[in-house]
Order: C-alpha cells, then sequence, then structure tokens
C-alpha cells in the first residue's frame, strides 16, 4: 500500500507526534492531582526523563504510547510500508525502555509503565496507581 500523503505532509504530520503533555499524559496527571498527589514532570536527570517523578517516594511513572513502546495490543501494528525503518527505530525505542527501566532499578527508584490504551479503557487507573505509590 502506497503512502497517500506527499513527503512534505508526511514529515509535517511526523513533527507534530509530541513527548509531553500528550493526551494519555494528562489523564493520567488529572487523575493524580484529583487524588491529591503533588510531583514533578519530566526530570531530565532520571534515566529516560519519567513523565511523572514522585523524588521523595523514588517512584516514576512512564506513560507511553502503545504504537510508540509496542505493546501488546492492536495500537501496536507495525506499518506495513517502509518496514526496515520501522522495525529498527520501534526495536530501538523498546530496547532503551529496557534499558531505562533497568537503569532506573539500580539507582532503587520504582517505576510503573502505564499503557495509552489502559488510559482510556482502565476504570482502575486510579487504584493501580494508589498501590504503586503507596
Amino acid at each position: 500500500m502506497a503512502d497517500h500523503l506527499t513527503p512534505e505532509q508526511r514529515s509535517d504530520l511526523m513533527g507534530k507526534v509530541t513527548a509531553k503533555d500528550t493526551a494519555p499524559e494528562m489523564t493520567v496527571r488529572r487523575l493524580l492531582h484529583g487524588a491529591g498527589y503533588r510531583y514533578r514532570l519530566h526530570r531530565k536527570e532520571l534515566p529516560g526523563k519519567p513523565d511523572i517523578v514522585f523524588a521523595s517516594r523514588k517512584k516514576v511513572i512512564f506513560v507511553h504510547g502503545c504504537f510508540w513502546h509496542q505493546h501488546e495490543c492492536s495500537k501496536a501494528k507495525r506499518p506495513a510500508t517502509n518496514t526496515e525503518f520501522w522495525k529498527e527505530k520501534l526495536d530501538r525505542n523498546i530496547e532503551r525502555d529496557g534499558h531505562n527501566l533497568t537503569r532506573l532499578a539500580e539507582m532503587e527508584w520504582g517505576a510503573l509503565v502505564i499503557w495509552e490504551c489502559e488510559t482510556k479503557q482502565n476504570k482502575n487507573l486510579l487504584a493501580r496507581l494508589e498501590k504503586f505509590l503507596g
């Protein structure tokens, strides 16, 4: 299947993909804030620059997009075109995520990964977050 966008349109579209303040991240942040939790955002000195940081608890939360971080759900289907590019890119993301979680564990930080699809489907998300922060 050929790409229906021109290279310029594709570039513009991909340029709009952001790493911060995504809709799933904002959902998690609103839940936490509404429950009375206070946190910091995107601490650069920590491996992986976690989305949400609880420094006094030494805990972090990553809110991962299902496609970009290759969750095992329907949103993570790899593109059928330019397969070698996407294989390398997405495999690097998976490897980097694992490396960052290992580094955080070595630093004795707890880490929780929340997937994009969980922010839309999971009615128990707040309970899961509170259990992690417990």
